[in-house]
């Protein structure tokens, strides 16, 4: 008896639907063809120990098992649950009708209780757009996939379950979770506030314009002068994300397994900062089979590189290409994935190996030559994408001790929010382009256009205070966002000025 049951395999943030073909036959083997990985070829074992320890069997016949299409590689354990139910119905030991409308997924454990899986957005996506009735699924990832409108979820705790379920139609309640409400009660939901922070008001101050403009920030300062503690606040005053953003972001953290148990939808921007000894490749995203890296699972957020000097050369440059397409693409001999990568890149450094280099009270103990040999660990073209470079103070003791409240987070995203929107409404009719970062050096005429006392202002910085080339296009981009930021639509001096402040590692005499 030939039944067909219905998976999915994920290649990059999408999903295809696989059938799960089970024929009984005659004969005693066990075949299971279609391009199995070692963890699906396992899956023997696991359904086995499953149906013996809840009163069914693998019949002792010619079992054969295709998966379609059989030139896409299955990699995992998701399809234990499909294929025992294939081996159920078609041995004839449980009546599944309907069972072709449901798509189903899930790990066996040898109880027979089912284990979360990964993917299970861009499953469920998949499984609505080609018109199934219903998802089959773990419990534990059954509010995740619910988010997808349209689709009925059923969460399993065991085969026992999804046994019962094509027996006594609604035996188990569909999962449905309110998507609008959930997002919004949440869209503020971040642990840190900048209310928080003593002092500083002048990097607070760059971080708007950064938020404001997306424009990619390095911080500069000693330890302890409270780099990473600003840069985790970031987040908290960048524009809250659209659902279709969420989605995304979500699409992407289901894939790479970080969806915590019972959760649905990631409704706050995410902040990633990884090590500095990652890898090229957890950076990236890769492996034999493609998994998204930490500028993807920041896509739409944060990412954070503590101690970026430290970080290896290899590592830094491959950032390089993402940082201006947005998006990686991981090749391989026989396919190629992408995953999205649009982030903001904060990075933090020391501006000497000891710490103490321009400190205004301690001595720095680094012999001649070793602060410029330390900062050309970091590329021209990697620092060329950093559009502000702000040099961090440590804060006195009289800030520290001062007991009043710093502005709160909500008050500085509003003005962002306002910023990001004259930006919208600017850039609307060109593609590829959201805010004034991401300009390219032939539109600066056209929307962050300089008058004659702007360009001599600014040739004057740079013959004074040595600033490279690169920091041309980069200063007219930030005065462009300080001009948003004021509600201006010209570039006025002072924005200009301000803009100017913020290229400190383009100053040729900053390493001495």
């Amino acid at each position: 008896m030939l039944i067909k049951t219905f998976g999915a395999a994920v290649a990059g943030i999408d999903a295809t639907i696989v059938t799960v073909e089970v024929n009984i036959g005659q004969g005693v083997f066990f075949s299971l063809v279609g391009l199995p990985d070692n963890a699906v070829r396992e899956s023997q074992k696991r359904i086995d120990a499953a149906l013996k320890n809840n009163g069914f069997k693998i019949p002792g016949k010619g079992i054969t098992i295709n998966m379609a299409p059989a030139d896409i590689r299955k990699e995992g354990s998701a399809y234990d649950l499909c294929t025992a139910m294939g081996i159920l119905a078609a041995s004839e030991q449980v009546e599944c009708p309907n069972i072709e409308d449901y798509l189903i997924m899930g790990e066996l454990s040898l109880d027979g209780s089912l284990q979360a899986i990964r993917g299970v957005l861009p499953i469920a996506i998949e499984a609505k757009k080609q018109g199934f009735k219903g998802f089959l699924l773990p419990q534990e990832n059954a509010r995740e996939a619910s988010i997808v409108e349209g689709l009925e979820v059923y969460g399993i705790s065991e085969l026992k379950e999804i046994i019962n379920f094509f027996k006594v139609p609604g035996s188990i309640p569909a999962t449905k979770i309110d998507i609008h409400r959930e997002f919004y009660e949440r869209i503020d939901d971040y642990p840190v506030d900048f209310e928080d922070v003593k002092g500083q008001e002048n990097i607070k101050r760059a971080f708007e314009i950064a938020a404001s403009g997306g424009h990619n920030i390095i911080l500069i300062g000693p330890p302890g002068a409270g780099k990473t503690m600003l840069a985790k606040r970031l987040p908290s005053i960048l524009p809250p994300l659209s659902i279709a953003e969420a989605l995304e972001t979500t699409k992407i953290h289901s894939v790479a397994g970080k969806m915590k148990g019972n959760s649905s939808l990631v409704s706050v921007r995410p902040f990633r900062s990884p090590h500095h000894t990652i890898s090229d490749v957890a950076l990236v995203g890769g492996g034999g089979f493609p998994q998204p890296g930490e500028i993807s699972l920041a896509h739409h957020g944060v990412l954070f590189l503590d101690e970026l000097p430290e970080f290896k050369r290899t590592v830094l440059e491959v950032l390089r290409q993402p940082l201006e397409d947005r998006i990686v693409t991981i090749s391989r001999a026989k396919f190629s994935v992408e995953f999205p990568a649009s982030f903001m890149l904060v990075s933090a450094m020391n501006p000497c190996p000891c710490g103490y280099f321009n400190h205004p009270e301690k001595d720095c103990i680094c012999a001649p030559g070793v602060v410029q040999k330390y900062l050309s660990k970091i590329s021209g073209p990697l620092l060329d994408r950093i559009d502000i470079h702000i040099e961090v103070t440590p804060v006195s003791f009289d800030e520290l001790a001062d007991e009043r409240k710093s502005e709160r987070s909500k008050f500085v995203r509003e003005r962002v929010v306002k910023a990001r929107a004259i930006q919208n409404n600017r850039y609307k009719n060109i593609e590829g382009i959201f805010s004034n970062s991401q300009m390219a050096s032939k539109n600066l005429e056209q929307f962050a256009h300089i008058n004659d006392s702007g360009k001599t202002l600014l040739k004057n910085a740079m013959e004074k205070l040595g600033l490279s080339a690169r920091a041309y296009d980069r200063i007219i981009k930030v005065a462009r966002t300080i001009a948003d930021l004021d509600d201006s639509e010209n570039i006025e001096m002072d924005h200009l000025s301000e803009a100017i402040q913020y290229r400190s590692l383009d100053r040729e005499s900053w390493a001495g």
